[in-house]
């Protein structure tokens, strides 16, 4: 997990997944682990069916071709790293999957639906610097910025078309749009007509609604100071499910 690679979180065989978060009120991480846990099961649940041992995964010529598309054509530059992982037994696989999964789904929308709570303001992260901040060097430069640095600090930031151009960019970045598809979902009906696979998708489908329940859950808990309290956002770029738009509409819990 890339969690426990970062130090925020400790093996611990007494938790879920084998590890256990080092803070407690960290919004990413704990419903992420939630979102992780439910893809590892259904993606296990999954991978079962019609991989039972080694000679299963590696027989597998189509399976294998597309991993080596993956590491040799869609990461060329990357392609002789030592850290691509062997695609060799079931469990290979199942790893492979999960985080890919993961990377496309959660930690995408993480990184990415938040944007505009923070970025839209464009003083709190400027796209651009229309000006270097002065050293005492610069005699004139340098006395502008320390009779007044507010005055020079907008002097140096993205002016207004500037601004709202990255403004808009970000709000298109952040919105989701009326199509889209989310964990527990299919567009398609008859994706398969083996019933163990879809009873295993029901499932999982059902822990998305569970963990949606969770996730509000946590965020109404005063306790947590990270997603409740004045001022603070509730954090939601992990709910499984969102109405079109923007997942942070900037309301603050009361």
């Amino acid at each position: 997990m890339f969690i426990k690679n970062r130090g925020m979180a400790i093996e611990d065989a007494t938790a879920p997944n084998g590890i256990k978060l080092v803070l407690e009120d960290y919004p990413y991480a704990s419903d992420g682990m939630l979102v992780w846990t439910s893809i590892t099961s259904w993606v296990d649940e999954y991978v079962s069916l019609y991989y039972k041992d080694e000679k299963d995964v590696q027989g597998d010529l189509e399976i294998q071709a597309w991993w080596e598309e993956i590491k040799n054509k869609g990461h060329p530059d990357k392609k002789d790293e030592s850290w691509w992982p062997p695609l060799n037994t079931p469990g290979d696989l199942k790893s492979i999957l999960s985080t890919i999964i993961w990377i496309v789904s959660g930690f995408h929308a993480a990184v990415n639906f938040g944007q505009y709570a923070y970025g839209a303001y464009v003083p709190n992260r400027p796209c651009m610097t229309r000006r270097l901040i002065p050293d005492e060097d610069d005699i004139v430069a340098y006395r502008e910025f320390s009779k007044n640095p507010e005055k020079f600090f907008l002097s140096c930031i993205p002016n207004k078309f500037q601004a709202t151009t990255t403004m808009s960019i970000v709000d298109t970045l952040s919105t989701h749009s009326v199509d889209e598809e989310y964990l527990g979902e299919r567009a398609q009906t008859n994706w398969t007509s083996d019933m163990r696979a879809i009873e295993a998708f029901k499932r999982f489908s059902l822990s998305m609604v569970i963990i949606e329940k969770e996730i509000a859950k946590r965020n109404k808990d005063p306790k947590l100071k990270h997603r409740n309290g004045v001022g603070v956002l509730p954090y939601e770029l992990l709910v499984p499910n969102s109405s079109p738009g923007r997942t942070c509409k900037g309301v603050p819990n009361s």
